[in-house]
């Protein structure tokens, strides 16, 4: 399939801080492709470049054939956006606001009523499109910020975290707009999000971005499949090497290393690993609901999670050492985050 986006070394600076870190990528026709990282891992400001909204510290993009550069009217028509912000006028109706989006586009007449009245239906607002936007629900608000972006019938489309703060028959009606859109209509889009359940549900590949850089792209599957099996990160009350290496010896573990301590509850975690085991108590016992953990967190990368848990669990009983926080991540593309980086999507 041909490239309808290729961004090649995008950065962007802001004096001395590097939001965009040399971003290089490829979106093909008619594909649903997903930027998943935490907030403030330059997404946005990613989006925002290849929108025309920012202009790049260095590098450029391609898209439909033309240089984000030198052709920028040119990728505008191609383009787009649904940003984060609202971009709505709350006393007009969603049907006035698509009309007013709509006429910036050029569009006039018929053309502009047959636009307005099918984004409304992609949206499934029709009924309640002569109403003034600032009496929807947030979610509702959202969805007509969706239709103003498709008004001028784009042929990729920017969806910055399209589903923050919207209420969960919203967030459904988005992905069953995203799907229709990219299904039926052949739409290639981009969708931003650190909600990594809404990236493995929409899309076909994915860059997983921190801090500015693409540390990893591929499709969900191959993505997933890198880890192979689960992570746990266990807050442990004592560390030493000698400790480290035994459990690094276990059976059902393939790695382990130490990442920043961290607070967790205790009691809980406990009990819920007690609960998976059925040998814990020892390791759980007694112990105030408010302590914090004491020595290191590390990260466990597992065959089997279940089964690394056990050995690891039965492994301290044994030296009598406490774990202060458990939390086991299944193979998923937030654990592959955890894997990629040390800290977990939403940290």
């Amino acid at each position: 399939m041909p490239a309808i986006l290729e961004a090649d070394g995008l950065v962007k600076k802001y004096g001395e801080h590097v939001a965009v870190d040399d971003i290089s990528f490829a979106v093909e026709e008619g594909e649903v492709f997903g930027l998943l990282g935490p907030n403030g891992a330059g997404k946005t400001t990613t989006i925002s470049m290849l929108t025309g909204v920012l202009e790049p510290t260095a590098g450029t993009a391609r898209i439909g054939g033309h240089d984000l550069r030198t052709e920028p009217t040119e990728v505008k028509r191609i383009n787009g956006l649904v940003p984060q912000d609202l971009a709505l006028y709350p006393t007009l109706s969603a049907r006035a606001n698509l009309q007013f989006f709509g006429r910036i586009y050029g569009l006039k007449g018929r053309d502009l009523r047959e636009r307005v009245d099918d984004v409304l239906e992609v949206v499934a607002l029709t009924e309640r499109a002569n109403e003034p936007i600032e009496k929807y629900s947030g979610g509702m608000k959202r969805r007509v910020n969706i239709a103003a972006g498709l008004v001028h019938q784009p042929r990729l489309l920017f969806l910055d975290e399209p589903t923050v703060g919207v209420d969960p028959q919203s967030r459904n009606h988005i992905f069953e707009s995203v799907m229709k859109l990219n299904r039926e209509r052949r739409m290639s889009i981009i969708y931003t999000s650190h909600y990594m359940e809404e990236v493995e549900l929409l899309c076909t590949r994915a860059a997983i971005v921190d801090e500015g850089r693409i540390i990893a792209l591929d499709t969900i599957r191959n993505l997933i499949a890198r880890l192979g099996g689960g992570v746990i990160q266990m807050g442990l009350e004592r560390l030493d090497d000698e400790m480290l290496a035994a459990m690094r010896a276990l059976p059902a573990v393939t790695a382990v290393t130490i990442v920043t301590p961290q607070p967790a509850a205790t009691a809980v975690a406990a009990a819920a690993a007690a609960a998976v085991t059925g040998e814990a108590a020892v390791a759980g016992e007694d112990r105030p609901t408010d302590a914090k953990p004491a020595g290191p967190v590390v990260k466990i990368e597992t065959r089997r999670s279940q089964d690394a848990l056990v050995q690891v669990v039965g492994y301290l009983n044994e030296r009598d050492v406490g774990f202060t926080s458990i939390e086991i991540f299944e193979p998923n593309l937030e654990s592959v985050f955890l894997h990629l980086t040390g800290k977990k999507l939403r940290e």
